[in-house]
């Protein structure tokens, strides 16, 4: 699970390549349907390709103690929640335990 929430932090980072969509040229011509003459099939349109980019240079010590830090710091704040977390459902397990054993 672990890196998930790692590359989630990195994406702030490294953000990604944006790829641009171009719609299709408009085609201005007659705008009344024409009968007489069979409609040609529209031409595909595809958006431009785009070179495969090579990968982002490492980061800088600098760069990676801020982000291992930010880690850290959102683990940590993962954890209590956790701990927290556990802490009411074991309370609810002995409610529930101790309502079983007076209904019986």
């Amino acid at each position: 699970m672990w890196p998930y929430r790692f590359f989630r932090r990195l994406w702030f980072f490294f953000p990604p390549y944006p790829y641009f969509y171009y719609p299709p040229p408009q085609q201005y011509g007659p705008t009344q349907p024409q009968t007489s003459q069979a409609q040609q099939p529209q031409p595909q349109y595809y958006p431009p390709s785009y070179a495969p980019l090579p990968p982002p240079p490492p980061p800088t010590p600098e760069m990676e103690l801020r982000m291992l830090e930010d880690y850290k710091k959102a683990l940590e704040e993962d954890l209590e929640d956790l701990k927290e977390e556990l802490k009411s459902v074991e309370e609810r397990i002995k409610e529930l335990k101790s309502f079983l054993e007076k209904g019986e």
